[in-house]
């Protein structure tokens, strides 16, 4: 496994002072649940990963990331806020680059608040944070891009689509391959599926209880599954499956303005601007969406990222699918779009999916110090 050089000491203390102040260091098994980060991240991640058999013949990965692990020793803990601080390794591969280092270290800090808890001083302080610890490093060619499920799901929202077709572009907001089949499909009729009983029987259901449907159909047919994926992945897999395909498509009018909306990169006061010139973009969630940024940059600015060095685009998401509202990566104009110098941003759903109370708040950001090093990645 290919691993990154070290960074310097002097550069790394600077690294990690901006992150560090005032938070609980911790870390994080390296050994880390597949099923639980597949599920949470996305089916994509699998063939970034590094799976390993681990004890009692369940399948385990090495640590790609730091978020999760971190957010349920927050939700172990009880405690209804917290700040965390993390430094280690990270295994991810990058199948379209061999040639990039598997093993990489991470800095990074995790900010959980309290139900009810105002969202946009939290954001801006994480970002803003993000953009002191990159430019710690010494790179002067450094921009901080900024991006937002949230508002991508408040302009759903004002389309007035079904709710199915809505909740499916709210899911599909960060996997472009899902978002532009859902574009081409625009003006299209709902197809007769057959073939689609077994997925109307597992419609509606648990995960747990999908799952196990689908275990009695495998026995009751003599069926061996083969490959990695688990009975629930499989289950709800076939269940988006016919429903994307009998479900409602977008008017050529509707795909007309969304295209305009995902085609937006600019300047953030230029951006909101050009969100607010598309036709049909209206409703009370935008209206308040929009608001929310124009004080989100007034909170960035003060807490020291320049105005100059930050740009908006509507289509900025992650890799790791739990990410819900604001997102955002320093960007090296050497390195590119694609090695980010650091990552973070809202996910206030993902502490509900892991069994946590609903309606807290949840925002973090990662670096990665050979790639803020001036000295570093090239």
């Amino acid at each position: 496994m290919r691993a990154e050089p070290r960074v310097p000491a002097e550069v790394l203390a600077n690294l990690r002072a901006p992150l560090s102040r005032d938070a609980l260091s911790v870390d994080a098994p390296i050994l880390q649940p597949l099923g639980l980060l597949l599920e949470l991240a996305g089916e994509a991640m699998r063939a970034r990963l590094f799976v390993v058999q681990a004890e009692g013949g369940r399948e385990a990965c090495l640590r790609p990331d730091f978020t999760v692990p971190v957010t349920r020793q927050h939700l172990e803990s009880g405690a209804a806020s917290g700040r965390y601080y993390y430094e280690g390794k990270a295994f991810r591969a990058s199948p379209d680059h061999p040639d990039r280092a598997e093993e990489f270290v991470q800095i990074g800090l995790e900010r959980f608040d309290a139900i009810g808890t105002s969202a946009l001083e939290a954001d801006a302080e994480i970002a803003a944070l993000a953009w002191k610890a990159a430019v710690a490093g010494g790179r002067e060619d450094l921009l901080l891009w900024l991006g937002d499920l949230g508002l991508f799901a408040a302009f759903v929202e004002g389309l007035n689509l079904p709710t199915s077709l809505a909740a499916r572009l709210t899911r599909a907001a960060s996997r472009p391959r899902l978002l532009q089949a859902e574009l081409a499909r625009a003006g299209a009729q709902a197809k007769v599926v057959e073939g689609g009983a077994l997925a109307d029987l597992l419609a509606g259901r648990s995960s747990d209880e999908a799952a196990v449907m689908l275990e009695e159909v495998w026995a009751l047919a003599g069926i061996e599954p083969v490959g990695g994926r688990g009975p629930a992945e499989i289950a709800q897999r076939l269940i988006r499956r016919t429903e994307a395909a009998r479900a409602p498509t977008l008017s050529l009018e509707q795909a007309a303005s969304l295209r305009r909306f995902l085609s937006i990169s600019d300047t953030p006061v230029k951006a909101l601007a050009a969100i607010r010139a598309i036709p049909g973009a209206k409703g009370e969630a935008l209206t308040a969406a929009l608001a929310d940024w124009e004080q989100r940059l007034v909170l960035l600015t003060k807490a020291g990222v320049p105005a100059g060095a930050m740009l908006m685009a509507t289509t900025l998401g992650h890799a790791f699918e739990y990410y819900d509202g604001l997102t955002f990566e320093v960007r090296s104009t050497a390195l590119g779009a694609d090695r980010p110098v650091a990552v973070g941003g809202r996910y206030d759903g993902l502490p509900a999916r892991l069994e946590g109370p609903a309606g807290g708040r949840a925002v973090g950001c990662m670096v990665r110090p050979w790639r803020a090093f001036k000295g570093g990645e090239a």
